[in-house]
């Protein structure tokens, strides 16, 4: 039996067609043309006029832009590899424990994803110059107190995504495993972990990015000889924004898509049937 869609349907489509289409420009437009730009020989940007790469060359000389990245991308790393260990780790502990106070530690792990980004770094600034943060031993130096406050920042989402994933682990796999000889450790090692691998991917991925942009906190907690990239672009588009920052940015954002085509594609490997 054929179904008979009346016209009202057909106009329905049509017009949630056009919202997407229009919410799809009105996200990516301003990314295009910045990426548009970049390459124009023109300085102003008022019109594009010709193709270079002159302003990519700029950027990538560009000493302080290179130690601006460099610091933003070490601080990143460090985040990452801190907040997807201690997310996983939370998300292992409310999911699979009962304790005492148990809503409460779970509420107050959402705190930094409810709370607003300046009041976070506010008080990580009242914190850090409170006890004095000893950044002068610490490795990587200048850069433990930025590290610090974006692993604070950044687990909590970590921790949302993994418990996310583990909410449809079936726990009949744990007892099987059990029940063949398996200890606490294989099968957290063996069956639990292999679950969770896509939502630790995804969590990883979601650090590695709050902390790569990240622009109040950083701004918060970083002293006077710290750069990181975020800040060095606001300091230079406080004057104007030139093609060599269109640049810059161009090249970040085809880091991040570059990353997130990676982190895709591993969760896609593990997906069942994927090699056949």
């Amino acid at each position: 039996m054929k179904r008979i869609i009346a016209p009202l349907d057909y106009s329905r489509r049509w017009s949630l067609r056009w919202v997407i289409v229009a919410t799809t420009v009105f996200l990516y437009a301003p990314i295009l043309i910045l990426i548009a730009f970049s390459f124009s020989e023109s300085r102003r940007l008022v019109k594009i006029e010709g193709f270079t790469l002159k302003w990519y060359e700029k950027a990538m000389n560009n000493d302080q832009l290179a130690l601006a990245f460099a610091n933003s991308l070490t601080i990143a790393l460090i985040n990452t590899i801190v907040a997807t260990a201690l997310g996983a780790l939370a998300a292992v502990l409310l999911w699979r424990f009962r304790f005492p106070g148990k809503p409460v530690y779970e509420g107050a792990t959402a705190l930094p994803i409810i709370v607003p980004e300046i009041c976070m770094g506010v008080a990580l600034y009242v914190f850090f110059a409170r006890v004095g943060w000893p950044s002068d031993w610490i490795w990587p130096f200048n850069l433990s107190a930025i590290a610090a406050a974006h692993i604070a920042f950044s687990f909590p989402f970590v921790a949302m995504i993994v418990r996310a994933r583990l909410a449809n682990f079936n726990r009949e796999l744990e007892e099987s495993a059990k029940d063949l000889g398996a200890s606490e450790w294989q099968v957290l090692h063996d069956v639990v972990i292999p679950f969770m691998k896509p939502g630790l991917i995804a969590g990883a991925l979601l650090a590695f990015t709050l902390s790569l942009d990240d622009f109040v906190i950083t701004f918060f907690t970083s002293g006077p000889n710290t750069v990181t990239f975020p800040i060095k672009i606001y300091s230079m588009v406080r004057f104007s924004v030139t093609p060599e920052v269109n640049a810059a940015s161009t090249m970040l954002i085809v880091i991040t898509l570059v990353l997130t085509a990676l982190a895709l594609w591993m969760q896609n490997r593990d997906k069942p049937g994927a090699e056949a």
